[in-house]
C-alpha cells in the first residue's frame, strides 16, 4: 500500500499486539522488533532491536487496561526511540486512556487526560492519531499535530448490511451523545431517539426516560465506549419497555470493565458490536453477543496519509 515506505517503520506495545500485525500486513511495513517486560518489582523495560535512526516512526498502543502499564510502555517506547535518533515518532493511540477525567469536577482534582498530552510530548513524540476521543477539546490539550479519526465508517457499513432501514432507529443513550447519533441517523436517513439519564455518581447510571418513538422499531444504541455496561443495558430495558422490538449496540471502544459482560449476557440487548481499539479479554470472546469490527484498514490509510504528508480528511464521513 505504502509506495515510498523506506523510512517508515511500525513498533508496539503489548496493548494490542494483533491490531499492530493486521495494520503491518495492510501497509507491508516492517513492524520493529523490540522488547518490552515487566521487571519482578512492577517497572517496565523496553529495548529497540532494530535500527531506526532517520526513519518516521509510528508506535501503535493504545492506552486499555491497564492503563498506566500500557502508558508507561508507549512513553518508553516513545523516549528509546527519540534516544536512537528516529527522525519523527508519532504515536497511534486507538483508545486514550483518562479521556474521561476532561475537566476540574471538583475543586482539588487534576485534569488527567491534560497530565497524560504533556507526558507524552515531554518523551518526544510529534504527532497523534487516535480514534473516537471521548470529547474533542482533548486535542486541545496537546500543542502538537492531533488526528482524531472516527469509528463512523466502519459501523455505518455494518449497520447497512445489518438491517433494513426502514424500521430502524438511532438512540443516543444520553445527552452528551446526541450529537453523534444525530450524525447517524442523518446519513442513514432513519429517526433519532435520546434516553434521558441521571447518573448518581461514577460508574453508576440510571436510564429515566424515552425521548423520540420507538414503537415497532429496531433500536440501534450509539456510544463512543462501553465500561460497565450499565448505561446501555438499563436503556435496553427501557426501550423495550417503551415499545422498541429489538435492541443493538454499537461502541467504538470496549473497555468492557467490572461486571459488563455478565450485564451485557443477562440484559436484553441482542447484540453488541465493538471495533478492535481494545483487544477483548477471553470472557468477553466467549460472549455470543458480542461481535467485533475492525478498524485495522482504518488506521493503516490515516497512517499511509501522516507519513505521505496527504490530507487524511478523505477517511472521514
Amino acid at each position: 500500500m505504502i509506495t515510498n515506505k523506506k523510512d517508515m517503520m511500525l513498533i508496539s506495545g503489548n496493548a494490542n499486539i494483533e491490531l499492530a500485525q493486521d495494520i503491518s500486513a495492510i501497509l507491508d511495513v516492517h513492524l520493529v522488533e523490540r522488547e518490552v517486560k515487566t521487571f519482578s518489582d512492577g517497572e517496565t523495560y523496553v529495548e529497540i532491536k532494530d535500527n531506526v535512526r532517520g526513519r518516521d516512526v509510528f508506535v501503535i498502543q493504545p492506552t486499555s487496561t491497564p492503563v498506566n502499564d500500557h502508558l508507561m510502555e508507549l512513553m518508553l517506547i516513545a523516549d528509546a526511540l527519540r534516544r536512537a535518533s528516529a527522525r519523527r515518532i508519532t504515536a497511534v493511540i486507538p483508545y486514550y486512556g483518562y479521556a474521561r477525567q476532561d475537566r476540574k469536577v471538583a475543586p482539588r482534582v487534576p485534569i488527567s487526560a491534560k497530565v497524560v498530552a504533556e507526558m507524552l510530548m515531554v518523551v518526544g513524540i510529534r504527532r497523534v492519531l487516535t480514534m473516537d476521543l471521548h470529547s474533542g477539546q482533548i486535542q486541545g490539550f496537546f500543542s502538537i499535530p492531533v488526528d482524531n479519526m472516527y469509528c463512523a465508517p466502519v459501523i455505518l457499513d455494518d449497520i447497512r448490511s445489518c438491517f433494513d432501514n426502514g424500521d430502524v432507529v438511532m438512540v443516543s443513550p444520553d445527552a452528551g451523545g446526541v450529537e453523534r447519533t444525530r450524525a447517524f441517523a442523518k446519513r442513514l436517513d432513519v429517526d433519532l431517539a435520546i434516553i434521558d439519564k441521571r447518573r448518581e455518581r461514577a460508574n453508576v447510571a440510571e436510564a429515566m426516560n424515552v425521548i423520540g418513538d420507538v414503537t415497532g422499531k429496531r433500536a440501534i444504541l450509539l456510544d463512543d465506549m462501553v465500561d460497565t455496561a450499565g448505561t446501555l443495558c438499563g436503556a435496553a430495558s427501557m426501550l423495550l419497555k417503551a415499545g422498541a422490538k429489538e435492541v443493538h449496540a454499537y461502541c467504538s471502544h470496549a473497555v468492557l470493565s467490572g461486571p459488563a459482560i455478565e450485564r451485557i449476557a443477562d440484559s436484553d440487548i441482542t447484540t453488541m458490536v465493538v471495533t478492535n481499539t481494545i483487544p477483548l479479554q477471553e470472557n468477553a470472546k466467549n460472549c455470543s453477543k458480542i461481535r467485533v469490527l475492525s478498524v485495522s484498514n482504518l488506521l493503516a490509510e490515516a497512517i499511509h496519509c501522516i507519513h505521505s504528508e496527504d490530507s487524511v480528511s478523505s477517511l472521514f464521513v
